[in-house]
């Protein structure tokens, strides 16, 4: 029962309220393709972007908020 409830509190996620974090992310997405992962990944360092939040953008791009 409790994995069940663990798993629709994190299904039931709150839109972004962080547009600063949020436009960071998908620049460095969207620069993947031409600059790199490691570029991607140095600017969003370079940004103040958590390491969480770009290990999770970048590597498992499945896992991105959508909000």
């Amino acid at each position: 029962m409790e994995e069940v409830q663990t798993r629709q509190a994190a299904n039931a996620r709150v839109a972004r309220t962080d547009l600063r974090t949020r436009d960071l992310v998908n620049q460095a997405v969207a620069s993947v393709p031409t600059l790199g992962l490691q570029r991607a990944a140095e600017f969003l360092a370079a940004m103040n972007v958590p390491a969480e939040i770009a290990v999770r953008t970048l590597v498992y791009p499945q896992r991105r908020r959508r909000g």
